[in-house]
């Protein structure tokens, strides 16, 4: 028997932490892995292995098991413990002395993968930064205590069926409390049936997506607009168009050209009617009634992102396309995300009931089901009542946390920033009227001191610049805000000293030259 060496060092490409047998068991099955350990290659016994490893037997004996279920190592009870035999030969790797060197990256996946532009994906923030961004609720806001106890009532009236499975659009009893919802508050007529819970509205965006559309498809879209929700629709193979937003929202005579013109049927349109998203104006009445119109004529499908139509300070908040629709041409989408908190991950979409049994049969494949135990307690907190008083509790608060905002912005960015409060949503679309300040220029150095700010390329569909900032006010406190706004100026008067360094450059230069 060769030498015996294991080291519980972490490995960059496999990094254990936990219980001291887990390392072991760990380290052992990297070595089988390597090769360095060999088929039917016998292993020290527990005693051993302990004494060099300065640990308990019962330590080694418990990653000896560990080993033995996974399939790596077999124990005979009279011969000791051995590498298991049905292990496939690995040419071991060169240990000269020294460890190899870690890993810096993932290796490539041994298959191929398709050709297409992946989506980035999004990362986590550092320690210490704040982010303007708007769409944020502030999730300090959320009955956590009422969640918990409906949580336990649901668990201890009916455990058993709870926490099995259950049906793919989502518990009867939340669908229902949705239903009646969507009809009381928000004027659009269904029942259960026409209801489906999903992951959040992206899920929702998604399913259709898959449900609906074709590769090829032509969908528009708002020129200024969601991202996320273009890459679901990308994701089916559909064409996107976009189509101009103005002070009046989506210009509908735009998209009717495009009906006219396009090589392929439009088959679809997403939109952010009540507070567009991200330029936060309405929908104006007459492209409303003409969309609908527009819709029925070309048997088209409207899906309506109504993302925060809670949210709302100033009058009757605007009724949903789908209040109007009389033709089941809108696909409705709402969402508890800005209501509650993003994390739950609580979405609804309200269609014709053929549309969500099929949706659902998508969904099932994707995702079988979502949390029961949450969403029943959820609809356990919308027939209570619970939920409807949280809104309007952080109603009055964005209410003020708008206004806060607007005054510091105009008292700290008078004359480079101008804007309109909004009437509804969690955010400010503010254009950036001082020409010498680059709103990009302006997000990256804000980024640089902490606070992520939305410029207005991140939404647009073309990629290209246009001097507007998109800034939320519904997350951050009156101390929190103040801050935003500190660090802001910072990087507002960054730009500034670089400007006038350039403009004295260039005026020596001017000096010198001949």
């Amino acid at each position: 028997m060769r030498p015996f060496v294991l080291s519980l060092d972490t490995d960059a490409t496999d990094p254990v932490s936990g219980p001291t047998f887990l390392r072991i068991a760990r380290a052992l099955a990297r070595d089988i892995q390597r090769g360095r350990l060999r088929a039917s290659e016998p292993l020290p016994g527990s005693r051993s292995l302990a004494q060099m490893l300065g640990v308990h037997r019962n330590t080694v004996l418990a990653a000896y098991r560990e080993l033995a279920a996974e399939g790596w190592i077999e124990t005979e009870e009279t011969r000791g413990t051995f590498v298991s035999a049905a292990i496939p030969v690995v040419a071991p790797r060169r240990f000269a002395g020294q460890p190899s060197a870690p890993l810096a990256v993932a290796p490539r996946p041994a298959y191929d993968l398709p050709d297409h532009r992946a989506t980035p994906h999004g990362s986590s923030l550092a320690p210490g930064t704040m982010t303007l961004g708007g769409g944020v609720p502030d999730v300090r806001l959320v009955p956590e205590a009422e969640l918990a106890r409906a949580m336990r009532r649901v668990l201890r009236r009916s455990a058993v069926p709870i926490l099995s499975y259950g049906d793919p659009e989502g518990p009867r009893v939340l669908r229902s409390a949705l239903a009646r919802m969507a009809s009381g508050a928000r004027g659009v007529v269904a029942s259960e049936d026409d209801v489906l819970v999903t992951r959040g509205s992206q899920m929702g965006i998604d399913l259709v997506a898959r449900g609906l559309l074709s590769p090829g498809d032509v969908v528009a879209v708002e020129a200024l607009g969601y991202r996320p929700a273009w890459d679901a629709l990308r994701a089916s193979g559909a064409r996107l168009v976009p189509i101009p937003v103005d002070g009046r929202g989506l210009d509908v005579d735009a998209l009717a050209r495009l009906c006219d013109e396009s090589e392929g049927r439009v088959r679809g349109v997403y939109v952010t009617p009540h507070h567009q998203l991200p330029t936060t104006v309405t929908l104006a009445p007459s492209r409303r009634l003409r969309l609908l119109e527009l819709a029925r004529a070309r048997r088209m499908f409207i899906l309506e992102d109504d993302y925060d139509h809670e949210f709302h300070y100033e009058g009757r908040p605007v009724l949903p396309l789908a209040s109007a629709d009389r033709h089941g041409s809108v696909i409705y989408l709402g969402t508890l995300s800005k209501v509650l908190a993003p994390g739950l991950r609580i979405g609804f979409l309200v269609g014709p009931a053929p549309l969500v049994a099929h949706l659902a049969s998508i969904r099932k494949i994707v995702d079988r089901q979502g949390d029961q135990l949450l969403e029943h307690a959820v609809a356990e907190l919308l027939d209570e009542g619970a939920i409807q008083r949280h809104v309007r509790r952080a109603k009055r608060v964005y209410a003020e946390r708008r206004a806060r905002l607007g005054a510091l912005l105009e008292r700290a960015f008078d004359g480079v920033l101008s804007f309109e409060l909004p009437s509804g949503g969690t955010a400010i679309w503010a254009r950036v009227v001082d020409r010498e300040v680059s709103a990009d220029a302006w997000a990256d150095a804000a980024r640089a001191r902490g606070l992520v700010l939305q410029n207005a390329r991140g939404f647009a569909f073309d990629g290209k610049s246009r001097p507007f900032l998109r800034l939320g006010f519904a997350q951050h406190d009156e101390r929190e805000v103040k801050e935003a706004i500190g660090r802001m100026t910072s990087a507002l008067a960054s730009l500034s000293v670089r400007a006038r360094g350039r403009t004295s450059r260039a005026s020596l230069a001017s000096r010198s030259s001949p």
